[in-house]
């Protein structure tokens, strides 16, 4: 049996154990509480104290959606960076013309004709890429497309289409080119998404849905990195408002705020994207207002963004080019039967 002095040992030993665990879990508090003050205070650092740009010279920079666009924009600035570019599009003429103009800039260039919806397709184009330009160090996910119907209006192959280039494709290129990143603890992924992706409008549900899902994997991953202490691979998220590129043509907001909020030009879109991707900066919305918006609708209540989504005339922006869109397919359709 234990007598008194055994009893008070054990309950001194037991206060000891949950005084020392006590103070660890104040520390570790203390320690996170400085490390996210920190960050506040790096991340706001930004905006005065530009950060120095990486180089990317001589670098394998592997872009999807290199045909026009967005796509042909980036492989300019990577080529004035002196990169080695891959480019990837499906469309074979407007990736050569990408790659011609790429040339004139004096970089070495690859041009791959893949369709980046076709899992299969895209391992296949990677071997290709692996054995011709050599492991790829900056990945740039940027093909898109968007079927610009109403949802029981829009044909379910559009809304396959559309969540396989927008979402799924990210998976694949990702892990084609990773595996070399986490082995040389070196490498840069984008995600070029889009603030309908940080949040939703009406009428392009399946385009929304994608990069919704395109960002959820950006995220999911960046975690992952970090986790495993890969702190080599850095990523960037890149979250423009509506970029004048046709895309969305017709999209129309309240007349009184256009002025304010017009599309975006695709060169200013991709120089903001490029000084994130250079300073290893985690995401980049652009115009900043974006940052706002995204805020507000986090902490306010739906009904509070619904009436602000109303007043801005957000709520059916997107109307005007679902019915261009529509007006242009039925010309197409007249025209084939004449």
């Amino acid at each position: 049996a234990l007598g008194p002095d055994d009893l008070l040992f054990i309950i001194s030993l037991s206060l000891c154990v949950c005084v020392c665990i006590y103070i660890y879990i104040c520390v570790c508090f203390f320690v996170v509480t400085f490390r996210v003050l920190w960050a506040f205070v790096q991340s706001a650092a930004r905006w005065f104290i530009k950060p120095r740009e990486k180089s990317v010279c001589d670098q394998v920079c592997l872009i999807t959606g290199a045909g026009g666009g967005l796509g042909r924009l980036f492989a300019l600035e990577f080529a004035q960076k002196k990169a080695t570019l891959v480019l990837w599009d499906i469309n074979q003429q407007s990736n050569e013309e990408t790659a011609e103009k790429v040339r004139q800039l004096g970089a070495r260039v690859y041009t791959y004709t893949c369709d980046v919806s076709k899992r299969d397709c895209v391992y296949r184009t990677a071997e290709l890429v692996r054995r011709e330009a050599g492991g790829v160090a900056v990945l740039v996910n940027n093909a898109g497309v968007v079927s610009g119907h109403h949802l029981l209006e829009c044909p379910d192959e559009l809304i396959e289409r559309t969540m396989m280039v927008n979402c799924h494709a990210h998976f694949w290129t990702t892990k084609a080119f990773l595996p070399k990143m986490l082995e040389m603890n070196h490498g840069h992924i984008v995600t070029v998404a889009s603030s309908l992706g940080l949040f939703s409008t009406a009428g392009v549900e399946d385009y929304c849905a994608s990069k919704f899902g395109a960002i959820g994997f950006h995220e999911s991953l960046s975690h992952e990195l970090k986790a495993s202490e890969k702190d080599g691979i850095k990523m960037t998220l890149v979250c423009p408002y509506l970029v004048d590129t046709g895309m969305f043509r017709g999209c129309r907001i309240r007349k009184e705020f256009e002025p304010f909020l017009p599309p975006l030009k695709p060169e200013y879109c991709v120089k903001e994207a490029m000084r994130a991707i250079l300073t290893d900066q985690p995401m980049i919305c652009t115009p900043r207002v974006m940052y706002t918006v995204t805020l507000m609708k986090s902490i306010m209540p739906w009904e509070a963004v619904v009436c602000m989504y109303r007043f801005l005339g957000a709520d059916k922006c997107m109307y005007p080019f679902i019915a261009e869109r529509k007006q242009a397919s039925n010309n197409n359709e007249t025209k084939n039967e004449i």
